[in-house]
């Protein structure tokens, strides 16, 4: 959050010289905005048969973006990890005529109520193709990460934080003021994600990519975790 606090922006003056900026992110497609805005998050184009999955949102959606995204199939869907990254998902989804699905413990965070906003409930949601929507909670009582079996990937917006030593990862209830999660919290996240084998964690930015070895950095960075809210980190 900047010192002057938050500044808000109509639909056309985000769009005004900005664009959408797709290009490779690992195992998928990315699709950002540039310049930036906000927090400058990126979101992920997952395949799912003939189409594809949205994975987390960002605030704008420019011509060129849908036409290539209908391109290749079109989305089946959108599928938002939490709150922070709801961003312009009314409008992706009017434009490309696809669900959004976001866990229902987060309803209370939808600020633009829209038909095409389906909410879940439960610890998972099964998207098919290998696509697996698992709540995990953190900081926001629904937070959500996507398991891709297919791909053996985990993709966790900032549920599991990607950091700039990529042996480790960490957690956090609030970013901006560091406010960490309690240990029950961190135990939960690792619990939810025991049933599925990943080897690698994409973040919520670009280059933000665990690999390999990502379920056990992500088992032992809890560890650490834990040990330092207990005081016993060295």
């Amino acid at each position: 959050m900047p010192v002057g606090g938050q500044r808000w922006l109509t639909h056309e003056e985000l769009a005004s010289g900005r664009r959408n900026d797709i290009r490779a992110e690992g195992d998928y497609d990315g699709v950002g905005v540039e310049p930036a805005v906000a927090i400058g998050q990126r979101a992920l184009l997952v395949p799912a048969g003939d189409r594809l999955v949205l994975w987390d949102c960002v605030p704008m959606l420019d011509d060129d973006a849908a036409a290539e995204i209908e391109r290749r199939g079109g989305l089946a869907g959108i599928a938002i990890s939490h709150p922070h990254y709801y961003t312009g998902m009314v409008e992706w989804a009017q434009r490309l005529g696809c669900p959004v699905y976001l866990h229902a413990d987060d309803r209370e965070w939808i600020m633009r109520p829209d038909p095409a906003i389906e909410l879940w409930e439960g610890e998972t949601k099964d998207l098919g193709h290998g696509l697996t929507l698992i709540r995990c909670g953190g900081h926001f009582a629904g937070g959500t990460v996507l398991h891709d079996a297919a791909r053996g990937n985990l993709l966790s917006g900032d549920i599991v934080q990607v950091i700039p030593d990529r042996g480790w990862v960490s957690f956090m209830y609030s970013y901006p003021n560091l406010i960490p999660l309690p240990e029950a919290t961190v135990r939960r996240i690792v619990s939810a994600l025991e049933p599925y084998e990943f080897d690698a964690v994409y973040g919520a930015w670009w280059g933000t990519l665990v690999r390999p070895d990502a379920k056990a950095i992500v088992s032992r960075s809890a560890d650490r975790y834990v040990a330092a809210l207990r005081g016993e980190f060295p």
